[in-house]
């Protein structure tokens, strides 16, 4: 049995025996936007829960949110339309005034290389700013009623026009990425990021769940907040492709999004697994070590306790996040990286490695990746070739059932439901 899974921009084969017991937890299908530039104004013609941009004031000013390039966002084909759009509404309308601010949290603020590989060549004349949620200048815009400072940039923040672009994918523990998001995590500074993962201990912050999820109902408010005008959401499937493009109110848009992404990505999961094979899905879900923490967390829940998982994820950019490194390589192992954490409380970085340990210390891990063994160790993690430790995996079993294996393609963004055995 030959089976193809993405690892960063190539794919990787792998042999099971004939007779394996395997379950591909593969996301569905749905109908693929065929044009987005025609999808894009239908829904600036019709936004939810907001009047359109059409029959408003001109702006002095206006800011367009956008993601960095660890997020698939199809900025090249949406960018062009809306800034015509807004061109077309406002003739007059100084393009020096018009902000594109390209937020990815605490990610370092992308470098000319980076902008280059996800915006479109002609920006009209607007303004390009990279976020830097350490060192950009940002705007208060007060403390949301769980505590969180709403510390937005300011090339944001004091824009009379707020428009943000995002993804409606599966979060970990948000529920749900899409909304505000984009605004109030992408182009926030790190006081406010921090509060605002500190509330992912609750039961009810995990994945798929937008109702009552503590950290995402914080999103909302602190969006609320800041005054965002307009949001605009895609939901792509595996392959990147648009199956939903919605505009509007940003709570209004998140929800219908969600409905769109839990059709493709939530499956039901009657029984888990002995052995989970797991692909984070490629470029750039698997961009760098942090990202593919998310393929990690969600494929172990559709793993048996104590059970295997085999992480394919490339991480061409390493660690991708030097706070979570410098923290996970002072302790010996994953138990006592949890003991501190647990005892000194939240902190970004020391966050991602609780994440992590909170997989290791429940299942056999090992990543198959073009880091090296040594840094991969740091991290408390375990370097092995995919063929070679399937092969060893399956050759350990001992006489009886075969071991129940599942395949999931897009680890970091299926994730799965218990139904009734």
């Amino acid at each position: 049995m030959n089976i193809t899974l993405k690892y960063g921009s190539q794919y990787r084969d792998l042999e099971l025996p004939d007779d394996s017991d395997v379950t591909i937890m593969k996301p569905r299908d749905l109908p693929v936007l065929d044009d987005l530039g025609l999808a894009l104004d239908d829904a600036l013609d019709h936004p939810i829960g907001t009047p359109p941009l059409e029959g408003r004031p001109r702006p002095q000013s206006v800011a367009i949110a956008v993601p960095d390039e660890t997020r698939p966002a199809p900025l090249k084909a949406l960018l062009p339309v809306l800034l015509d759009r807004l061109f077309r509404i406002w003739p007059d309308l100084d393009p020096a005034g018009v902000r594109i601010v390209v937020g990815g949290g605490l990610h370092p603020a992308p470098d000319q290389a980076q902008l280059a590989r996800i915006l479109p060549e002609d920006l009209r004349g607007c303004t390009v700013v990279s976020h830097d949620a350490l060192a950009s200048p940002m705007t208060s815009f007060g403390v949301t009623s769980r505590g969180t400072p709403v510390e937005i940039n300011a090339a944001y923040g004091e824009a009379e026009l707020k428009l943000v672009i995002g993804m409606i994918d599966p979060h970990q523990f948000q529920g749900m990425t899409g909304g505000a998001k984009g605004v109030a995590i992408g182009c926030a500074s790190a006081a406010l990021i921090q509060h605002n993962h500190s509330l992912m201990s609750s039961p009810e912050a995990r994945v798929g769940n937008i109702l009552d999820n503590p950290t995402r109902l914080d999103i909302n408010e602190a969006g609320q907040m800041i005054g965002i005008d307009l949001a605009i959401n895609v939901s792509l499937n595996p392959a990147k492709q648009a199956v939903a493009l919605l505009a509007g109110e940003p709570v209004a848009v998140l929800k219908a999004g969600a409905a769109f992404s839990e059709k493709v990505y939530g499956l039901p999961l009657e029984k888990p697994f002995d052995i989970v094979i797991a692909s984070c899905g490629g470029d750039p879900k698997d961009i760098c070590l942090y990202q593919a923490q998310k393929g990690l967390n969600l494929a172990s829940q559709c793993a048996a306790e104590g059970g295997k998982i085999l992480l394919l994820a490339a991480c061409t950019q390493g660690v991708g996040d030097d706070h979570y490194l410098n923290y996970v390589r002072q302790f010996a192992s994953p138990e006592e990286q949890m003991r501190e954490f647990e005892e000194r409380g939240f902190r970004m970085g020391a966050h991602k490695a609780f994440l992590f340990s909170r997989t290791l210390t429940r299942f056999t891990v090992v990543v198959d990746s073009k880091m090296d063994t040594k840094e991969l160790a740091e991290c408390h993690l375990k370097k092995g070739d995919a063929q070679q430790t399937l092969d060893r995996w399956l050759g350990d079993v001992p006489p009886g059932p075969k071991p129940r294996i599942a395949v999931i393609p897009n680890a970091n963004t299926t994730y799965f439901y218990r139904t009734a055995p």
